[in-house]
């Protein structure tokens, strides 16, 4: 009952109306508030009378979340939610996601679009394999790592333990660091560049 779900793929029958879908999920939810439904309907701009078989994906997917959140969970799922989305259904589902979290709410956001996940997140937890990787604050990951770019003969007078991971190219090298300070008071001759999570996650 506290808890709104979000997958990859909007799991409402093709020939339902949106509006039959407050009727179906009313009696499951006994928080379910039809008037709240009908809001996010109105905000995410669908219409009431058409099926969901003549909606876009990005409908889908507001229609998706506008269902999860009509019963007013405290915890919110996603799974892949953004995945697919153009970049302004997607901005407008990001918003609506930091809207929900201001008031005391959590989402769980499962996605590979690092650029979703730089906007909205405040912890993040790589996984890889099933085994966790990488977990902490988001921007206390941003500010610890770092990038570092020399060529082969610097690469290789470098202190192994002072690096995470190294790619060779064709072009140079580079390398990233796990803790910037600790590396620029051993190295202050390098640069050492600011990452993404993207960057991060290659």
């Amino acid at each position: 009952a506290e808890v709104g779900v979000v997958l990859d793929d909007c799991f409402f029958h093709d020939s339902l109306r949106l509006k039959d879908i407050s009727t179906i999920l009313a009696p499951v939810f006994p928080s379910w508030d039809d008037g709240l439904f009908r809001d996010y309907l109105d905000k995410f701009q669908l219409p009431e009378k058409k099926t969901v078989k003549e909606l876009s994906r990005g409908m889908k997917m507001k229609l998706s979340l506008a269902a999860a959140l009509a019963h007013r969970p405290r915890l919110l799922i996603l799974d892949e939610a953004t995945a697919g989305l153009d970049p302004v259904v997607r901005d407008s589902i990001l918003e609506e996601l930091l809207s929900f979290v201001s008031e005391e709410h959590a989402v769980l956001l499962s996605s590979h679009i690092t650029g979703d996940l730089e906007k909205v997140a405040d912890y993040i937890t790589y996984l890889h394999r099933g085994q966790v990787i990488l977990s902490g604050l988001k921007d206390e990951i941003l500010e610890r790592y770092g990038q570092v770019g020399c060529s082969a003969a610097q690469l290789a007078a470098l202190e192994p333990e002072l690096l995470t991971r190294v790619r060779r190219g064709e072009f140079g090298c580079h390398a990233l660091v796990a803790d910037r300070a600790a590396f620029q008071r051993v190295h202050p001759e390098l640069p050492v560049e600011p990452v993404s999570l993207d960057d991060i996650m290659l």
